[in-house]
């Protein structure tokens, strides 16, 4: 005789606190899970086990948390991402080493055209904040793109290349690894001086001044994103140019704000609102700069720093609607940062939880990885009650435990 596991009806309890967080009936909680209401209304109320070793990840995708969030660590986890991006991390920073331009190539690589279409892979997975699988490729792809660079091809794959070490610069600074961000920055530069072309020198300055702001460099970060513009505000006919003018004046303003010179950087908000205005909203080489993302970085810019009035980031929150951007990328500081404001202002905890529900539903991997995020999730768990959603935030702090949150 086979022995059937008697149901946990803790397992049921944490269910149905979820659902009812959310305000959700039973028969739609049950339909997002794809499973019969009857069921999902036995095992709420401990009378059926989810001994289906698929149903209770099922069951925790419906409530959008983690298996473990309701079981226990014993769950099977659907989501190991985040720690696969980490471990991606060592081969990309090798082959940041490997492909210094001045060293000859290594390895035959595939022709440029099937090169290309790694790229807007690996662009794609960095634009969704898909950082692990943004270094599964990125390795193989730069160490390719370097030994094109020697070829036929070679100005083709030195822009790829530039391309390419921007999206590592990115994606190691989104998981934590400012180091790693500068000399993939340094490589982005590399490529783009060999191009010699003025707008890839910009958006290579760009990745540097963004690097060395994230390693507490200001003024290094700072003098970088001034150099640059002056000098592409002399090819602003080329095409580009203005967008990258404007993400330069966005990474001007921050390290502005962070070396405590607010009206510095309001002034460069100012002029890359201005640029805005002329340029619409666009997707150039990935920085989606428009009238939305100057909004969102000066979301960014004032509640980053603790003299910054969080009344006025939800007042341009307001304003703004992250949507305008297609992109997992930008819509996840728009959601994460104005819940540092709510948590700030205090009395608005669970708008600030649901937002930050929202933005780790977008870029999971991002939110994960943010010390900002771990910062406002330990406030909120700090002072929350039951009826302000502390079951949730709870929840995600201990996600965040899981995956090592780190700075």
């Amino acid at each position: 005789m086979t022995l059937r596991r008697s149901a946990d009806p803790a397992v049921g309890e944490q269910i149905r606190a979820r659902r009812l967080l959310r305000g959700w009936s039973v028969r739609y909680a049950a339909s997002r899970a794809g499973i019969s209401h009857a069921t999902w209304s036995r095992i709420e109320r401990g009378r059926q086990t989810a001994d289906n070793r698929f149903m209770l990840a099922d069951i925790a995708g419906a409530l959008e948390c983690a298996p473990a969030d309701l079981a226990g660590t014993g769950a099977p986890a659907r989501d190991r991402a985040t720690a696969s991006a980490r471990a991606g991390v060592l081969d990309l920073r090798r082959a940041l080493v490997d492909i210094d331009l001045t060293e000859p190539p290594a390895r035959p690589a595939p022709p440029v055209p099937e090169l290309r279409r790694s790229a807007a892979l690996a662009d794609a997975r960095h634009q969704a904040c898909d950082y692990a699988g943004a270094t599964r490729l990125l390795p193989d792809l730069l160490r390719d793109l370097h030994t094109e660079t020697a070829g036929p091809d070679q100005l083709d794959a030195l822009r790829l290349l530039c391309d390419a070490t921007h999206v590592a610069s990115t994606v190691l600074r989104g998981l934590g690894y400012p180091a790693d961000a500068w000399l993939a920055a340094e490589r982005c530069r590399d490529a783009a001086d060999a191009t010699g072309d003025p707008v890839l020198r910009g958006h290579a300055a760009y990745a540097l001044a963004r690097a060395a702001t994230a390693c507490g460099s200001y003024q290094r970060g700072q003098t970088l994103a001034e150099r640059a513009g002056d000098e592409l505000s002399r090819h602003l006919g080329r095409p580009g140019a203005p967008e990258v003018l404007g993400s330069l004046h966005l990474v001007a303003a921050l390290a502005s704000r962070c070396r405590q010179r607010p009206d510095d950087s309001r002034d460069w908000l100012i002029e890359a609102a201005r640029l805005a205005r002329r340029t619409g909203e666009t997707d150039t080489m990935g920085m989606f700069f428009g009238p939305t993302n100057v909004d969102i970085w000066r979301i960014s810019i004032e509640i980053g720093d603790d003299a910054g009035d969080p009344l006025r980031v939800v007042e341009t929150a307001r304003r703004t609607d992250p949507a305008a951007i297609p992109a997992g990328l930008r819509q996840v500081f728009y959601y994460a940062d104005t819940a540092r404001a709510l948590t700030r202002i205090g009395g608005q905890d669970r708008e600030a939880i649901r937002l930050l529900l929202t933005a780790e539903r977008i870029a999971p991997q991002h939110v994960r990885t943010s010390a900002e995020a771990a910062e406002t999730i330990r406030v909120l768990l700090g002072r929350s009650r039951r009826q302000a959603g502390g079951a949730e935030v709870r929840a995600l702090y201990e996600r965040l435990q899981t995956t090592g949150s780190h700075s």
